[in-house]
């Protein structure tokens, strides 16, 4: 401490300096000699020396430079690691492809009518890459994995994008509005009953939901931004004047109500998610969460309140692992459950869900076929997800007691059973249209939901089908179209609704899942006679129902239609069947077929303030005289399987994991444990 003048009376200060001329002098001398030892005590002396504030100052100057180095060297890492992946992936891409250069990414130019010869499809040959900008699918804050190396080169397009993708990601987030798909969970298909060239080699996984890992991206097409953009202009018709609705009536821009529980929103929820319109998706789960409420006093149609509002929440549930769609699932499923209080355990057509009470229709005490085994999918899913039995113990014994029914026909069912005794009515009488149409789809799907393991079903589609063939098939003239007739009392109709054109896709999912060759064979001639119920009308869009020419007749086609029965609701049926053809065969007419289609939609059902409308005449293109009201169904089904008619990602809702229910809510096969 300074102690003022006393302190320089003290002796004098020395300091020391140590120089060494040689080393010769240094010999015997004990001063320096640049030795380690002595280097250290002249610098600790010289540290010791410094004021405690220059040495905290220097102690953060050294701490400083090395967080901006450890920080350097992880951003010049992180650049040189990807710099080098690129020129390795590039290496590897171009040895597997000859030829290949890679290109930046193309401008996507507006929507414009395809080419009918639009490439191959990829599991035969690569294409020209489209003109498209790449498109990542998957949440923004996922992390995108790279792609596996045992994965199949899906299109020239798509390895040239998944290389560059990952480098410059983050720029094109900036410059570019993405426009983002979702995926769901990956349920794995039973190995050992799968067809060897469809099996994923991984490891079984157990049957609870787990997310799927993100997988090459895969783009967005023109085709497919077509449907978004048909899809958002009928949103935006339902937001403006029918939100939270039933339905839109578009032209008087209001709404019908049937349930009164939002079932455009619903049925349109995982449409949403598919597509990737994830503004959309949130703005319609705020309203699911704090305005969608079922203790209210009506009465609701169980087979639509199940396919439409159980099924859609299912499957959102299982694409968005959102607890919130589980929870309301559990609720209109236990709601509805007092249908099956009957004294044959067939259960009523309507339920109360407010009351708790059930009935059938004022006029009978029938219910639908159809309706009574077209729910199957949905309560046996609610019941794996919630560990509660009463919802599947329910619905599988209605199979059972079906199953053991007489009334049959070669595996034909009647349209109508009775809720008291439990036995067919209106005998006679086999269709594969209304009433009884989607028995048959939900025989073939609840075995294969179930690992394909339930014989009796297999049993029964299989029979039915064989019915199907020998009582009701018939050609038309002059094109010799296949169709699928009525027969009422021994006595055949060429009568076919629209609603029959499922099962060309039900039949290739069943051949597909390794049943008999010759069903494919079938599929390919009944979609060819559901599309031209399109084509040959006026305006290039089917009728509810037709009738078949069987003999030749000059001047007329194989199709005739009577005026009760030329309206066109926006029905999805032949679309269904054209994507299971596309995803089963690769055979581009198909996606061809299918844009005809949406044009037509385009051209003749859309309506400018918003919204698409059903049309009762779809012979007169100059007035098709539109019925002013937008099916739940054309977003929840129709524009759903326009999506996946035109993509070529199998694993955008892959068909051997997921089974679709008859409303197009995807729902998860079953694996074991």
């Amino acid at each position: 401490m300074y102690s003022g003048p006393a302190a320089a009376a003290g002796p004098p200060r020395r300091d020391f300096i140590s120089v060494a001329l040689g080393p010769e002098e240094a010999v015997g001398v004990g001063g320096y000699n640049n030795s380690k030892a002595w280097r250290r005590r002249s610098c600790w002396r010289k540290w010791k020396q410094l004021s405690r504030l220059q040495r905290s100052v220097i102690l953060f100057l050294f701490a400083f430079l090395a967080v901006c180095g450890v920080i350097s060297y992880t951003s010049v890492g992180e650049a040189w690691k990807s710099i080098t992946n690129k020129s390795l992936d590039n290496q590897r891409t171009q040895e597997e492809i000859p030829g290949l250069k890679l290109a930046n990414p193309a401008v996507l130019p507006a929507p414009q009518k395809a080419d009918a010869s639009r490439g191959d499809y990829p599991e035969l040959s690569p294409q020209k890459p489209p003109k498209l900008p790449h498109v990542r699918r998957g949440p923004s804050n996922l992390q995108i994995k790279a792609p596996r190396r045992d994965m199949r080169l899906k299109t020239l397009h798509d390895t040239v994008k998944a290389v560059e993708e990952l480098v410059e990601a983050d720029k094109a987030e900036k410059t570019e509005k993405s426009i983002i798909s979702w995926r769901g969970a990956v349920i794995e298909p039973d190995q050992n009953t799968e067809p060897p060239s469809t099996k994923i080699k991984e490891s079984e996984k157990p049957s609870s939901v787990q997310a799927e890992d993100q997988k090459e991206p895969v783009p967005i097409n023109e085709r497919q931004l077509a449907v978004i953009e048909a899809f958002r202009h009928a949103w935006k018709g339902y937001k403006d004047f029918a939100w939270g609705h039933d339905e839109l009536k578009p032209l008087s821009k209001s709404y019908s109500e049937w349930f009164g529980l939002g079932l455009t929103l619903i049925d349109a929820l995982d449409t949403m998610w598919i597509l990737g319109l994830k503004e959309e998706f949130e703005e319609a789960r705020k309203w699911v969460a704090n305005d969608l409420v079922f203790d209210k006093n009506v009465d609701v149609n169980l087979f639509e309140s199940t396919i439409r509002i159980l099924g859609g929440l299912l499957s959102t549930y299982h694409l968005s692992r959102d607890s919130l769609f589980l929870e309301k699932a559990k609720d209109i499923g236990n709601r509805l459950m007092p249908a099956f209080k009957t004294p044959s355990k067939i259960p009523y057509s309507d339920v109360n869900i407010g009351r708790g009470t059930a009935h059938p229709p004022r006029w009978t005490s029938d219910s639908t076929v159809a309706e009574v085994t077209s729910i199957q999918l949905e309560f046996r899913e609610l019941s794996r997800l919630t560990g509660d039995e009463k919802f599947q113990k329910a619905v599988d014994e209605v199979m059972k007691h079906v199953h053991t029914l007489s009334g049959k026909n070669d595996g034909l069912v009647p349209m109508f059973i009775n809720t008291n005794s439990g036995q067919f009515t209106h005998l006679g009488v086999y269709t594969l249209g209304a009433r009884a149409d989607s028995y048959y789809e939900y025989l073939l799907k609840q075995w294969i939901q179930g690992g394909k393991k339930e014989n009796e079903l297999l049993e029964d589609y299989m029979k039915a089908i064989e019915g199907v063939k020998k009582h009701l098939l018939q050609r038309s003239e002059p094109k010799k179209l296949t169709f699928v007739g009525e027969l009422a009392h021994g006595h055949f109709s060429a009568k076919m609704d629209h609603l029959v054109c499922f099962l060309p896709g039900t039949l290739a999912l069943g051949a597909h899942n390794g049943l008999a060759a010759d069903h494919m064979k079938l599929a390919e001639t009944l979609i060819e006679t559901c599309y031209q119920m399109y084509v040959q009308t006026e305006t290039g869009l089917s009728p509810e129902i037709v009738h078949f020419n069987l003999r030749a007749q000059k001047g007329h086609k194989d199709v005739e239609i009577k005026p009760a029965d030329r309206h066109n609701l926006l029905r999805p049926e032949t679309v269904e069947s054209l994507f299971y053809m596309y995803r089963f065969t690769g055979d581009k007419k198909y996606q061809d077929w299918g844009w005809e289609i949406l044009q037509n939609f385009n051209r003749y059902t859309r309506v400018p303030t918003g919204g698409y409308t059903s049309i009762n005449n779809v012979q007169n293109p100059r007035n098709p005289e539109p019925r002013d009201k937008m099916e739940s169904f054309f977003l929840g089904e129709t524009l759903k399987y326009m999506f996946l008619l035109f993509s070529d990602d199998i694993d955008l809702i892959n068909l051997d994991k997921y089974v679709f229910n008859t409303e197009a809510h995807p729902l998860p096969i079953w694996v074991p444990a």
